[in-house]
């Protein structure tokens, strides 16, 4: 391998406006690429001296043939990535956008055919420089006595009437690689691989849309493409495409994506029909999210199966990209039962997907939601002798929250973003809506559990995972025969260290725990408080839970929002405790009523 010292950044940029990549050096950069691939994966190795990646197994080429391809870098993992049992034996590479030496393509091929192979066969896509400096190492190799063939990859679907130069080849080149290497695999002739991918090759299309350009290390931007403008059918090298319009939605452009590779009135179309197989690729061009990719992949599918086809297959990644393009790929494969049976077959290329060999058209995709009631809220519960007092509890908590949601967010905007009282107003909101059209079960348990569901649907927020913790988590604890003070104090221990232990707080840190921790060590003393002592111990606790709330005016937040905030300007009480203090104050109120 080439060796390179560099006191450049590590965030180049070389030239003008050029574009940041994350390199050492602009000419370093495709040799350190290849030997990083090769470093990390364990079935390949380097041709010394050369940008070629081979199989680190040679000796299984023994009397099969021997595949290679190649061209430019920048489309990783193409070509390198596909090299492997079943695939590739050899990928050349050239610079980026450049294709390779006939020297080293003629290296790879003596590297081949020195291990025993019993022919070799080039796949090379469509473009001047790679049809010359392949089909030059290929006459040179005959020279040699060596058995070999050239499959030329053209499956560009953009051009109406192409050029004299020919339709491009795309990502439909991977397909290729794989049927072809399949084949290889189980011991067919060259002439019979040749053959076969020749009229394989008659069924793939392939057009691409983007949203952005790309740039080859150290230069400008490949083209121009004005702010929400995308072009569609372009090269991979940037080439310009057949025409730039506003960028649409993704269902839109997929759609026209398919409409202009089927239009029957290109010469580079297509033709399909309702009731065809196919095998399709969403390509990332380089810069799609995975989110992006998904809604993409989606579209396609869809698209295909309301035009009648047979999705049999997806594969949806980056499989041959323009270094950092923006934008996506689609190539459509017509398929037989011959042709998924290659598709399937096993190779152990780094790059290619794992695939599943079940249909993805007629496929349930869906699957059931369990039958146990997820959502307390919506069962059917009985009334009970505790209904009445739980139902004013309830109320009188709501009223508590509604009439300080504007002191809640006021307290909020000094650290937070100002929604602490919107949302425990909603939760009120909820909660008293819910209390109109239901009645109030008997069991704490359940009306704990139901409080947790609604408060987890509809408070939203950290608050509303917190307050759903700690409802769920003391749920457990309380039921119709088990609500007196020690189950109760045992809830509300158990609810707060759910809440500590999820949630990551714990007193001190300028939190609701810090008026919740407090009242709760105060209410583990009910279960030893003499007869008659438990209301005392209530007002205590509320004593204190108000107390920690006024205290966390000095404490510096560990947690929440707040603690992104400068201690220096957080001088108020948390809001989250105030509301806390709040709650527990109006239980007490209702109960010291009975």
């Amino acid at each position: 391998m080439h060796s390179c010292q560099s006191n450049q950044s590590l965030l180049t940029l070389t030239c003008g406006q050029a574009q940041k990549k994350l390199i050492n050096s602009v000419d370093c950069c495709v040799d350190e690429a290849l030997c990083g691939f090769v470093r990390a994966n364990g079935g390949l190795s380097l041709l010394k001296g050369h940008r070629v990646v081979l199989r680190s197994d040679l000796e299984n080429l023994r009397g099969k043939v021997a595949l290679v391809s190649g061209g430019g870098s920048g489309h990783e993992p193409a070509h390198g990535g596909y090299v492997g049992a079943g695939m590739l034996s050899a990928a050349v590479a050239g610079g980026v956008f450049a294709s390779p030496p006939p020297a080293s393509i003629l290296a790879a091929i003596l590297c081949l055919h020195n291990a025993g192979a019993s022919g070799v066969l080039l796949i090379v896509k469509n473009y001047t420089g790679d049809r010359l400096n392949f089909g030059l190492a290929a006459e040179q190799a005959r020279n040699h006595g060596i058995a070999i063939d050239m499959v030329v990859v053209a499956e560009d679907c953009a051009f109406e009437r192409p050029s004299k130069a020919g339709r491009r080849g795309l990502c439909g080149t991977v397909f290729i690689h794989k049927l072809a290497g399949a084949l290889a695999e189980e011991g067919s002739s060259l002439d019979k691989i040749v053959s076969k991918v020749t009229e394989v090759l008659k069924g793939i299309g392939t057009l691409g849309v983007s949203l952005s350009p790309c740039s080859v290390p150290g230069c400008l931007p490949s083209f121009d493409l004005p702010p929400g403008d995308m072009e569609l059918g372009l090269g991979i090298h940037g080439e310009p495409g057949i025409k730039r319009s506003k960028v649409a939605s993704a269902d839109e452009v997929v759609k026209t994506m398919l409409d202009n590779m089927t239009n029957p009135d290109s010469q580079s179309h297509l033709p399909l029909k309702s009731g065809d197989s196919v095998v399709v690729c969403v390509n990332n061009l380089g810069a799609l999210s995975r989110l992006e990719m998904g809604v993409v992949a989606r579209a396609a599918v869809i698209c295909l199966e309301d035009r009648g086809l047979v999705v049999a297959r997806v594969m949806s990644g980056s499989f041959m990209t323009s270094l950092e393009m923006t934008g996506a790929s689609l190539t459509v494969m017509k398929a037989n039962e011959e042709t998924l049976r290659l598709f399937d077959a096993k190779t152990t290329a780094p790059s290619w997907p794992n695939l599943s060999k079940a249909c993805v058209t007629g496929r349930s995709y869906l699957s059931e939601p369990p039958t146990m009631n997820t959502r307390p809220q919506e069962g059917t519960y009985s009334e009970g002798p505790l209904s009445a007092v739980l139902r004013q509890v309830l109320e009188a908590v709501c009223s508590t929250l509604l009439e300080k949601q504007e002191e809640l967010n006021s307290l909020d905007r000094a650290a937070g973003d100002g929604d602490c009282g919107n949302t425990h107003a909603q939760a009120a909101k909820v909660i008293r809506e819910w209390l109109q059209s239901h009645v109030v079960p008997g069991c704490p348990g359940q009306l704990l559990s139901v409080l947790a569901g609604l408060v987890q649907e509809k408070m939203g927020g950290s608050s509303g995972a917190l307050y759903s913790l700690f409802l769920t988590a003391a749920a457990g604890h309380v039921s119709e025969g088990r609500s007196n003070p020690a189950a109760w104090a045992s809830a509300m221990h158990a609810g707060t260290q759910a809440m500590r232990r999820y949630g990551g707080a714990d007193p001190g840190d300028r939190t609701m725990l810090d008026a919740l921790c407090p009242a709760v060590e105060e209410l583990m003393k009910l279960p030893t408080a003499p007869t008659g002592g438990h209301l005392v111990i209530l007002q205590a606790a509320v004593q204190r839970a108000a107390s920690g709330a006024e205290d966390t005016r000095h404490l510096t937040a560990q947690a929440g929002r707040a603690s992104y905030i400068a201690a220096e300007r957080v001088t108020l009480p948390d809001p989250g405790a105030v509301a806390v203090a709040a709650i527990l104050r109006a239980v007490v109120e209702v109960l010291e009523g009975q």
